[in-house]
C-alpha cells in the first residue's frame, strides 16, 4: 500500500502477491489499524493508505529515500515507543551495527537532551531518530558531527517547506523564535587506539505539534514544525531527505573539509548578540562575534578580549 498511495489495491491482488489466503488480508489490515494507519476499504475497489496516513515505518521511510541513498542507511528500526532512541541506537553500536543504522520511535519515554535534560517526546507529533555514524575521521572532525546534523536538519526544513530556520549554538533549531529540535551527539571511544569507534547522532524534532499540546511550562519557548497539527510533508518523507542529507555531510572528506561551517555560521541566530554563559562556576555576559573553524563560540567581553567556547561552558539565554 505505501508503493500504491494513488490507488486502491484489491484484496485478491495482495493474497496473490503475498502468497495468502484473503482472510489473512482483511487480519493483517485490521492490525495494521490496530497500530495507527489510516486504511480506506471500499468494496469491489480494495484498500488504500489515506492521505494523511503518516505512521512512522520502515517501508515508508526505504520508499522515500532519494535516488543514490537507498544503499546508505543500513537497518531501519521503528518503534512504537521505548524510553530513548539513542540507548537503543548505543546498544547497537556496541553490538556491531553498521554505519548508516537508523531508530525511530513514535513516541519516548525517557527521551533527553544535553545535560540529561528531559526533551518532550509526545506520541504521533514528532519525529524521533538517532543515526549510528561509523566515522573515518580524525577526535577533532568528529566533533564536527553535531553541526553537520544542525546543517542537515534545516537543510532538510528548507528543501521541503518554505520555511527558514536558525540555529542557536551549537545544537538547538530555532523557527520564529521558539525552539523545534534538538540534537544530542554521542561517541564511543577506542581507549587503545585513542580514535572515535562510533557515533550515534540524536534529533528529535517536534513535528506537528500544536501549541497546547505542549506543557504549559514550555508553550512560551517550544514550538513545531507544523504548529497547527497539519504537516503537509510526511514524517516518512522528512526523515527520508534527513538521514540521506546527514549521511552525505557526515562523510569523512565533508568533515576534513569543514565547508559547511560557513553556511553554520549563516543560519547562526546567536551571532552579533549579547549571550550569558557560564565558565570556571561564573556566570560571564558578553558578545557573541563568531564561530572558529572547530565549531567553538567566539565571544568578545567588555574589555575587548576574544575566548573560545566549548558547548559544555554555556549557557545561552537570547
Amino acid at each position: 500500500m505505501e508503493q500504491n498511495r494513488h490507488k486502491d489495491v484489491s484484496g485478491e491482488e495482495l493474497a496473490q502477491r503475498l502468497g495468502v489466503s484473503r482472510s489473512a488480508v482483511w487480519k493483517a489490515v485490521r492490525a495494521l489499524r490496530k497500530d495507527g494507519y489510516e486504511i480506506f476499504a471500499a468494496t469491489n475497489r480494495g484498500y488504500r493508505l489515506a492521505p494523511g496516513s503518516d505512521t512512522l515505518s520502515e517501508q515508508g521511510i526505504r520508499l522515500r529515500l532519494p535516488p543514490g541513498c537507498a544503499s546508505l542507511s543500513a537497518a531501519i528500526l521503528v518503534e512504537k515507543s521505548m524510553d530513548s532512541t539513542n540507548r537503543a541506537a548505543k546498544l547497537l553500536a556496541l553490538e556491531g551495527a553498521a554505519h548508516g543504522t537508523l531508530v525511530l520511535a513514535e513516541g519516548q519515554t525517557g527521551g533527553r537532551g544535553r545535560f540529561l535534560r528531559p526533551f518532550f517526546s509526545p506520541a504521533g507529533t514528532g519525529l524521533y531518530m538517532s543515526l549510528v555514524l561509523r566515522p573515518e575521521a580524525r577526535g577533532a572532525d568528529a566533533t564536527l558531527i553535531t553541526i553537520a546534523a544542525a546543517i542537515a536538519v534545516c537543510r532538510t526544513i528548507k528543501a521541503l517547506t518554505s520555511f527558514a530556520p536558525q540555529i542557536k549554538w551549537v545544537n538547538d533549531i530555532y523557527l520564529d523564535g521558539k525552539k523545534i529540535c534538538g540534537i544530542l551527539t554521542e561517541a564511543t571511544s577506542d581507549f587503545e587506539s585513542g580514535g572515535v569507534t562510533s557515533v550515534v547522532v540524536g534529533i528529535g524534532l517536534n513535528y506537528n505539534t500544536r501549541e497546547d499540546e505542549f506543557p504549559p511550562e514550555l508553550r512560551d519557548r517550544a514550538g513545531s514544525l507544523f504548529p497547527d497539527g497539519k504537516a503537509a510533508i510526511s514524517r516518512n518523507a522528512f526523515a527520508a531527505a534527513l538521514v540521506c542529507e546527514l549521511l552525505r555531510l557526515c562523510e569523512s572528506g565533508a568533515l576534513a573539509a569543514r565547508d559547511f561551517l560557513c553556511e553554520y555560521r549563516a543560519l547562526s541566530c546567536v551571532i552579533g548578540r549579547m549571550v550569558e554563559y557560564t565558565k570556571d562556576g561564573a556566570c560571564r555576559r558578553a558578545r557573541a562575534v563568531g564561530i572558529d573553524d572547530d565549531g567553538r563560540l567566539l565571544v568578545e567581553d567588555a574589555q575587548g578580549g576574544v575566548s573560545a567556547l566549548f558547548s559544555g561552558e554555556v549557557s545561552l539565554t537570547l
